[in-house]
């Protein structure tokens, strides 16, 4: 059983809280969050340790060749931060890319003004409170000229709009976003435009017969922010996705043709 003055000490020792009720400790990736009563106060406190993991990476360096956006999804735990925090180290001082971490909880580059070493070369920039990550992913492309942008847990419209911004202006993305399956960013109305956006068609008579279809059907609106999206069913097996040409099968009723990556077989479609 922790006490009251245990509790107190902790918070002491790791400082001030921000308006996620997260904090970190400076030198380190671990990420402590607070558990409040009904007027504030702080009465648990959950401690995430963060470990800077090499060799995910090796997954997907083909598709970094591409130069083009990609979009993690996968429940918590899985791995994502960690994912995240490897491409920018290896997109900065590999592909020798100008990388900006727009790092809203300090996730990526760990607590305090100096990032940590596991993002190797790439720059970071702190986010003040997590309703301003938007506004600092378009102040990091107007002010300090990146090819790629980094970006953790996207998960409003005003994020969604940012990253298509962002993509419009011919910067590579690298993001998460809640859900664990494309599907579920399809139906999601608040992020369905990064992977295009959903609008309902109607048909002339012909064309439903010729289609075999209803009259309204559902189509893409958009080319998509992320040209390519990721599943992290498990931290060591993902299922990647042709965004575009995912999101069109799942529309019409068909099962998508995806890429399989697992550090324990080969590549594998299906």
């Amino acid at each position: 059983q922790i006490s009251q003055l245990e509790l107190e000490e902790a918070q002491r020792a790791v400082g001030e809280f921000g308006g996620d009720n997260r904090a970190g400790i400076e030198g380190t990736l671990h990420r402590i969050s607070a558990i409040r009563s009904r007027k504030g106060m702080v009465v648990g406190l959950t401690c995430r340790v963060g470990r800077a993991v090499n060799g995910h990476v090796d997954m997907v360096r083909d598709l970094l060749n591409y130069k083009e956006s990609i979009l993690f999804l996968g429940r918590p735990g899985v791995g994502k931060t960690t994912v995240m925090r490897e491409i920018a180290r290896v997109l900065a001082d590999e592909f020798q890319k100008r990388v900006v971490i727009v790092d809203t909880s300090n996730e990526i580059g760990g607590d305090g003004d100096i990032p940590h070493a596991a993002i190797g070369g790439a720059r970071r920039m702190q986010v003040p409170e997590p309703s301003m990550q938007h506004r600092v992913m378009i102040e990091a492309v107007e002010n300090h000229m990146p090819e790629v942008v980094i970006v953790d847990e996207i998960g409003t419209e005003a994020e969604a709009q940012a990253c298509r911004s962002i993509a419009e202006r011919g910067v590579m993305l690298i993001g998460t976003a809640h859900g664990e399956r494309l599907a579920n960013i399809i139906k999601n109305p608040v992020l369905s435009d990064l992977v295009g956006g959903v609008e309902t068609v109607t048909l002339g008579d012909e064309e439903a017969r010729a289609r075999r279809t209803q009259k309204s059907i559902l189509e893409r609106k958009a080319p998509p922010t992320f040209p390519f999206l990721i599943e992290m069913r498990e931290r060591h097996y993902w299922v990647t996705h042709r965004t575009e040409r995912s999101v069109d099968m799942l529309l019409h009723g068909k099962k998508p043709l995806v890429e399989v990556i697992s550090t324990n077989m080969p590549v594998q479609f299906c």
